[in-house]
């Protein structure tokens, strides 16, 4: 009685510990630390990547009938073909812009060279010069004028407040030794170059500056009216060597209208130029697409450059931003060159993260199949295991031995074995191990009926 317990006993220990496979939520509770981990690196993704691309940007332009603004518009237009939509913001000019980007309104800015202040310089960044922006001096037809010096105590209209042309005036007349104490400057109100031309065609003022593009209708204007007259800049090489982001520009006799000789001679006029500045916080992803529309649209050729100068690099006034620095010597990188603007954004953040998780989990990967093939044939050895004490225990038995609990285990071993998954290229080991059951079971069951016919 005592031995058939002890067998039963020894049975159930056996079926205990040859249970079937885990249901699903049982492998779900073993691999809980998985997800938990996968979900902490998702919610601290964000942190490590930065800030996702933004959807919507905003550009501060000049008044709603100049360049600027004309500009802008095309930006918003080309941009929208990458899904960035653009806000188009109007202004006095270059030094509201300015400070529409320090206050957080604006983003992007088309700023003219020249107008910016120290404290641009710490929080504000160029892209790229995308024009040039010739500086006309215009003065009465009756006075010697062949230097800024010679404005001395004169009436000048410099622009209104807040735009670049009054700022770089300014700076030049400023240069010549001329304040407003001195000089007498007008400083006109008016909303832009057509007011200040139509004061100096009154008498009203002496001279007027402006800054605006040759084809502008206010230097036809001027230049067909005797009693005005334009002033070359003689020593135009001196200003570009103290302030660099000034050009020496050459405007050809007959450049502006062959039939009426327009200009009447050539004339050395400065140039500066127009900048795209942005905040230094500015999205990295949103710079090549804005550089490709720069590049779409102020690509071309014009009075004072061929097609291949702008946009550049060259004569900005404020720091170019290294990722458009980047830009110019290698341009776009091959995401963005060959995928669309969204999917090239968000894999070049991805990247921050894939990159180290690849490092990290390249040697795991590289471990992980002779670690699971340990894994399954630990299981097949551990089931050889079994079979070979039985089958060492039948051969060290005499003939009246009991093999009916060592039957019973080697049957929940074969049931263990039909309901286990195991990969194709184990099946020759998988098959080998029930044969060699089956073959131990079928010694144990003829010992046990050779037995009974014994007796």
């Amino acid at each position: 009685m005592t031995s058939r317990r002890t067998r039963r006993i020894d049975v159930s220990v056996w079926k205990s510990r040859l249970k079937p496979p885990p249901s699903v939520l049982a492998r779900w509770r073993r691999y809980w630390p998985f997800p938990l981990v996968t979900a902490l690196v998702l919610a601290v993704t964000p942190w490590l990547v930065g800030d996702p691309v933004p959807r919507e940007i905003v550009i501060a332009s000049g008044q709603r009938d100049g360049a600027y603004f004309a500009f802008a518009t095309e930006y918003a237009e080309t941009l929208r073909g990458d899904g960035i939509r653009v806000t188009v913001l109007s202004s006095a000019g270059s030094i509201e812009n300015s400070e529409l980007l320090h206050s957080g309104k604006a983003a992007l800015a088309i700023v003219q060279a020249g107008a910016a202040v120290e404290r641009d310089r710490e929080h504000l960044q160029s892209l790229a010069s995308i024009y040039l922006e010739p500086v006309w001096v215009f003065h009465k037809a009756d006075l010697q004028c062949n230097e800024l010096t010679d404005l001395a105590a004169k009436r000048i209209a410099v622009g209104p407040e807040g735009s670049g042309t009054r700022a770089l005036a300014l700076r030049l007349l400023e240069a010549n030794g001329l304040d407003a104490g001195e000089s007498a400057v007008r400083t006109t109100t008016a909303a832009g170059g057509s007011q200040a031309a139509q004061a100096l065609r009154r008498g009203e003022v002496d001279a007027a500056i402006f800054v605006i593009s040759p084809e502008s209708p206010v230097i036809r204007q001027l230049l067909t009216d005797s009693k005005i007259k334009l002033m070359s800049f003689d020593r135009a090489e001196a200003y570009t060597r103290r302030m660099t982001y000034l050009s020496q520009v050459t405007l050809p006799e007959g450049a502006l209208d062959l039939e009426h000789n327009l200009p009447g001679e050539d004339v050395e006029l400065l140039a500066t130029t127009a900048n795209l500045v942005t905040r230094d916080d500015l999205h990295s992803a949103l710079i090549p697409p804005i550089l490709e529309a720069a590049f779409a649209i102020h690509g071309g050729t014009s009075m004072f450059h061929g097609g291949a100068g702008f946009p550049s690099p060259e004569n900005v006034e404020l720091p170019l931003a290294a990722d458009a620095r980047s830009y110019f010597r290698s341009g776009p990188s091959f995401l963005f060159r060959y995928l669309p603007f969204r999917l090239a954004s968000w894999i070049d953040r991805m990247k921050l993260l894939l990159l180290p998780l690849v490092t990290v989990l390249f040697p795991l990967f590289k471990a992980a199949p002779p670690l699971y093939r340990w894994r399954i044939r630990s299981r097949i050895y551990r089931w050889y295991v079994i079979l070979r004490e039985i089958d060492k225990r039948f051969n060290q038995a005499d003939g009246d031995a009991d093999f009916s609990a060592d039957i019973e285990k080697l049957q929940v071993l074969e049931e263990e074995l039909s309901q286990f998954s195991i990969p194709l290229s184990y099946m020759e080991e998988f098959y080998n191990l029930r044969l060699h059951i089956g073959y131990v079971l079928e010694k144990l069951r003829q010992r046990e009926v050779d037995k009974a016919t014994a007796q």
